[in-house]
């Protein structure tokens, strides 16, 4: 193994597990990310260590769950009696979250740091306001991290970012950031170093360019649609195909900008000596937001406690270290990271701080691990998700997953090998090992100190009731029309950019 080799992590927001064409997609076009998975290795059941960003980006940089580190819903959510301002009626009220990284949490790039690494990072950081920005935690360079969860002013210059001035109208974001990632690799091509390029996209709003949209709009109508785009699960509608050609558009001017990352350390001679992992902080937005994707096979997406919402693309590459199109399907998480990167650079992990993920090294150099293979992985979600997600905690151990409703009390039991879409509820005909899971799982929240919802006394169940009404009658005729527009030749947005932002709720 190479003494200190480079690191470059790169983290799309709200992308899918099934976006990539290198994980099905065959309406997505992302040929420079699909590189990553042929030239090493690709997880098919990678995960997030949350269905929303902050917390699942916050357990990346700590290497814990996010109960630990206390972000456990994006920061700027609602919580305790404050969610009633929503007026969405329901049962609980979430619970209480840190809206920042503790002063006390040591990141890996800290770590790595301090070894002498160079570290940077570049786009979206959403982890805490001003004092708890990507510098405060072993940083030296930051283009673009700041407060906000989407990018002030859209997709295109000028937008609003303190930490990255706007080049000239029109440019866009994420070639932008994959530009700044690029330089800072070359200034430091001599040296070892940490680059961490944290997309805006595809978080909403949805924009692209007219071109882009244009050939995603002809590719689109060459499919047949189904009868219907959507469907309605429980609290949402769920988009059913993927067919928007904006959002498309903005996977492909992502995609792009990887390309010209991976180009750099090709041209530099340095991608033997680098390892590049790529994956997502949550799952596809099928269903709030934007309702741009589809997850199917699996079943809703990001912000849902399903595996639409919780699985992702997990590639790693280094070329002649990982052996080049390889496959792995042992459960990883995205708490795994900290002791891989760790692992790597040789470097142990600090004794001070309390980390839950694994160190997924074994996997990559083609070897068996029994912790890995045989550990159980948790989430942990006390709110109500912008899209339809219920309060819940969730385990998974080998093929079974037992997701547990605040609400209620309720149990589900999933065997995800036999039922990979979570149709079938098992747990009346599996009473052994519901109560086993459910157990572990208790033990794990008490363990972590999870906090838990509450009972709203102002609870009123018809209100609930004829607000979900409304949201199943209303909103999907509304979404059907929408989206169709995107697909119209004649459709014209009223912005500048070729996009439209979508604020139904």
């Amino acid at each position: 193994m190479i003494q200190k080799p480079n690191i470059v992590f790169i983290l799309a927001d709200d992308l899918g597990w099934c976006d990539l064409a290198a994980d099905g997609s065959r309406f997505h076009e992302s040929p420079n990310i699909d590189r990553i998975a042929k030239e090493g290795m690709r997880f098919t059941q990678g995960y997030a260590a949350s269905q929303v960003c902050s917390p699942s980006r916050a357990s990346i940089l700590t290497g814990k769950y996010p109960p630990r580190h206390g972000i456990t819903d994006y920061i700027g959510a609602l919580s305790g009696e404050a969610w009633r301002k929503l007026g969405r009626f329901n049962k609980l009220l979430p619970a209480e979250y840190e809206h920042g990284l503790r002063e006390d949490e040591i990141t890996f790039a800290e770590v790595l740091r301090r070894a002498g690494y160079h570290t940077f990072f570049a786009g979206k950081w959403h982890c805490g306001e001003e004092g708890a920005y990507p510098e405060n935690f072993g940083f030296e360079i930051n283009k673009g991290g700041w407060k906000v969860g989407s990018p002030a002013g859209g997709y295109f210059a000028p937008w609003v970012n303190p930490s990255l001035p706007p080049g000239p109208a029109g440019e866009s974001l994420p070639i932008r950031l994959g530009k700044e990632t690029s330089q800072f690799i070359a200034e430091h091509k001599d040296q070892p170093f940490f680059a961490y390029l944290s997309f805006y996209s595809v978080h909403g709003p949805l924009q692209t360019s007219q071109a882009r949209w244009e050939k995603f709009r002809q590719k689109a109508t060459m499919h047949d649609a189904p009868e219907k785009r959507f469907i309605f699960d429980r609290t949402l509608p769920v988009r059913q195909i993927q067919d928007c050609p904006i959002y498309a558009g903005m996977i492909e001017a992502m995609d792009e900008a990887v390309g010209i990352v991976l180009d750099q350390l090709d041209e530099l001679g340095l991608a033997e000596n680098t390892l590049v992992c790529f994956t997502s902080d949550n799952g596809g937005v099928s269903s709030g937001d934007s309702y741009a994707s589809s997850m199917l096979p699996l079943r809703g997406g990001k912000g849902r406690q399903w595996e639409g919402g919780i699985r992702e693309p997990f590639y790693v590459r280094m070329p002649g270290k990982i052996k080049e199109g390889t496959l792995c399907d042992v459960p990883v998480s995205g708490i795994d990271f900290y002791p891989t990167f760790m692992d790597f650079a040789g470097l142990p992990v600090p004794s001070e701080q309390i980390i839950d993920g694994q160190s997924i090294l074994p996997l990559l150099m083609g070897e068996k691990k029994t912790e890995l293979l045989e550990r159980d992985l948790f989430w942990h979600y006390p709110h109500y998700g912008n899209q339809g997600g219920d309060p819940s905690s969730t385990i998974r151990n080998g093929d079974w997953k037992l997701i547990h409703y605040y609400e209620d009390d309720r149990d589900e039991l999933y065997n995800l090998r036999s039922d990979p879409g979570e149709t079938n509820d098992v747990v009346a005909f599996n009473k052994e090992m519901a109560t086993t899971l459910r157990q572990r799982l208790d033990t794990w929240l008490t363990e972590a100190e999870a906090k838990i919802p509450s009972h709203d006394p102002q609870y009123d169940p018809t209100s609930e009731s004829d607000y979900l009404h409304n949201r199943e009658h209303e909103l999907m005729p509304a979404l059907e029309v929408q989206h169709a527009q995107y697909l119209d030749a004649k459709w014209q947005p009223d912005e500048d950019w070729w996009g439209s932002q979508i604020t139904i709720d």
